[in-house]
């Protein structure tokens, strides 16, 4: 079989020996699945804002445009990048401050590294990067099992540039990857930062965290609202490459992408046809005013999520032998015990006109309401 045709979606050896087969530690690295928006405006606080998987983690250092961008480096295969725009300034940060692009990993999906062990590899990051701030920025590994980090230095230096980076971390002997679903290691693109973590030396080999040599050096991306910063191509690869040899980006059908990303955060349905045409779920009155349904959420999601519905007048019409019940929300919705990653319980109370036992279906009557599902680390 042709190595390009294997059949295990998101597997490939690119470039590396024929009969090992690598699943790429970053998700979503091409920014090319973006389902809460393609563009938020005024961030100034944490929160997944534009392309999945990719957190912004922003401490009082500037208000900003998030957005997924179609400014690409040419002749790559890039369609969309992961773009920063500075709409309020911050030209001397606090101590404190901090503004950071991450994406935490699962311990589960870390393990290729080894780390804690004799063995532990080391891994190369490699990323294309464009902004009209040029100077040093601080790309870090963060071990949130153990406390532990390292950071490498990058330089932009030619402004609104595309320029392809390539960052090797040195393998770390010390402390476990714990092998579950939790939050184990952590990729920190540092934008701007205060003095509590830039003020000592940089940490270039695996330390206890220290936060004052976490981040020495970075530029302060918020101190002009023409600045501008954009990423794509992220990939984290088990291993020592430079640029004659680092594999090429592991690029996915957009299926396999998005069923990666889906594990995290899901629309699970959306009246996109307005009207009372997006059947929700079916149920039963448990009481004479109170009905209960399930919702699907399809493939088994990393823990239990955490559910949100848009509320307001009218959004749903509860029904049930032909007569209808506007309902102003959902008034609750709550996860099914055992089976909480992959279904959840609906239940609207309040309901009048509805007798116990009886079945009746829930829908949209607003366009463009729905129901997501949110677990990410």
């Amino acid at each position: 079989m042709a190595l390009n045709t294997l059949p295990n979606a998101g597997l490939t050896n690119r470039g590396y020996p024929s009969d090992r087969l690598v699943t790429p530690i970053i998700i979503n690295g091409d920014m090319s699945v973006a389902q809460r928006a393609t563009s938020t405006s005024s961030v100034s606080g944490n929160g997944y804002f534009a392309s999945d998987r990719f957190k912004n983690i922003i401490g009082s250092l500037g208000t900003w445009t998030v957005s997924q961008s179609t400014d690409v480096p040419t002749g790559q295969g890039f369609a969309t990048s992961f773009k920063m725009d500075c709409t309020t300034a911050d030209a001397s940060p606090s101590a404190s401050d901090n503004n950071v692009v991450a994406q935490i990993i699962e311990g589960q999906n870390a393990q290729s590294l080894k780390k804690g062990t004799s063995n532990a590899e080391s891994v190369t990051l490699s990323f294309w990067v464009k902004s009209n701030k040029t100077g040093t920025y601080i790309c870090e590994l963060y071990d949130v099992d153990n406390t532990r980090q390292i950071s490498q230095a990058y330089t932009i230096s030619s402004s609104n540039t595309w320029e392809k980076k390539i960052l090797t971390y040195a393998g770390d002997t010390t402390g476990t990857l714990g092998n579950d679903n939790g939050a184990s290691l952590q990729l920190n693109f540092f934008l701007a930062t205060g003095s509590d973590r830039s003020s000592g030396t940089l940490s270039t080999t695996w330390t206890s965290v220290t936060n004052a040599n976490r981040a020495v050096g970075q530029v302060n991306l918020a101190d002009s609202t023409s600045n501008e910063w954009y990423i794509t191509g992220v990939q984290l690869e088990v291993g020592e490459f430079d640029s004659t040899s680092i594999p090429g980006f592991p690029f996915e059908s957009f299926d396999s992408n998005f069923k990666k990303c889906k594990r995290y955060y899901k629309v699970v349905i959306k009246n996109t046809e307005g009207g009372s045409s997006c059947s929700i779920s079916n149920g039963t009155m448990y009481e004479a005013a109170e009905w209960y349904g399930v919702l699907e959420l399809g493939e088994e999601m990393r823990a239990t999520p955490t559910i949100a519905a848009t509320s307001g007048t009218n959004v749903y019409n509860l029904l049930g032998n032909g007569v209808g019940f506007n309902s102003n929300s959902i008034t609750a919705i709550a996860n099914i015990t055992n089976q909480a990653a992959s279904k959840c319980r609906i239940n609207i109370g309040s309901v009048s006109g509805k007798a116990q036992g009886q079945a009746a279906w829930l829908r949209f009557d607003v366009i463009d309401s729905f129901i997501s599902a949110e677990s990410e680390l």
